[in-house]
């Protein structure tokens, strides 16, 4: 009797050792409100799995030190291994790394550069930009009837997300219904609040005029709010969007300061990447492309978001 429990004991050990996997995570940058939700939701979601570790690496915003952190999950030989690119450019070469490796490797929330020739066991996990800047855009330029200048704020050049998204506003700017837009300045503030405050001052004080505020993330558009207030703007006059519906971006919604934001699902995505890295751990098929739906958030409707993000 005592070795039939012994044994058993070992089977439930050995069962729960051959399920249990490693999932290594470099994100991007920890220190950014959109994607500390996206790693929050991830690092959430894997407590409540049995048998599953996050390793988890902030590549501060630095390329090199992403890839030693993906050459390190190989090393140690992870189960899958999660990016959220630095540079969206350089992800050829981590792809190949992990390959090589036989590892599986899921791209979350920054397009690859090379999505459509991902090699076996990897895939990519987001929302598709083409709705984003689409959405916002849209939006924007309905509050102003279809007419007047707008100043566009640019994310991280290298970052296909930021050119996704400004290529939007150009695109719904073609249409009939909002060719009396015009863009007067396009310049980047990467992403931060800071250096979106800091662009906004330079364009108040060089004289530029203007309506609206198109952002291609809601840090640039509250650090654009921030400078606009400073210099005694009427928010009530300038139309200022955003993308991401984070929680400071929604509260400024409430304030009256943000007119328009594009409701990003953070946690979602990092649900949605971990569910992916461990199916292609276990040798399942996905889609390559597993894309999860923006919404358009307004005043009308953003007491809906105020605890999604």
């Amino acid at each position: 009797m005592k070795k039939f429990i012994l044994g058993t004991a070992m089977a439930l050990v050995m069962s729960t050792a051959a399920h249990a996997e490693t999932v290594g995570v470099s994100m991007a940058k920890f220190d950014d409100n959109f994607l500390t939700v996206l790693r929050n939701g991830m690092t959430d979601y894997a407590k409540t799995l049995s048998g599953v570790t996050l390793q988890v690496e902030d590549a501060q915003n630095d390329v090199s030190k992403q890839q030693s952190q993906i050459q390190n999950f190989i090393a140690s030989k992870v189960d899958a291994i999660i990016v959220n690119p630095v540079d969206t450019d350089a992800t050829t070469a981590m792809s190949k790394l992990a390959a090589d490796a036989g590892i599986p490797l899921v791209y979350v929330n920054r397009e690859p550069v090379n999505v459509d020739t991902l090699p076996d066991k990897q895939a990519f996990v987001a929302s598709n930009e083409q709705e984003s800047g689409t959405l916002e855009t849209k939006e924007i330029c309905r509050i102003l009837g279809g007419k007047g200048k707008a100043v566009v704020i640019m994310g991280e050049l290298s970052n296909q997300a930021a050119r996704m998204r400004t290529q939007d506003i150009h695109d719904v700017i073609k249409t009939d219904e909002c060719k009396g837009l015009e863009i007067v300045e396009e310049q980047t503030a990467n992403w931060d609040r800071t250096q979106g405050a800091d662009l906004m001052t330079n364009w108040l004080s060089s004289g530029i005029e203007f309506d609206a505020v198109i952002s291609n993330n809601d840090e640039m558009a509250i650090g654009a709010i921030q400078a606009l207030k400073a210099a005694g703007k009427d928010m009530s006059k300038v139309v200022v969007g955003g993308v991401d519906a984070t929680q400071d971006a929604l509260a400024a919604m409430q304030a009256g300061d943000l007119d328009v934001t594009v409701f990003q699902d953070a946690a979602g995505q990092g649900k949605g990447s971990l569910d992916a890295a461990l199916k292609l751990a276990k040798g399942e098929k996905i889609e390559k492309k597993v894309y999860i739906p923006f919404q358009l958030v307004t005043p009308a409707n953003v007491k809906d978001f105020v605890t999604k993000n």
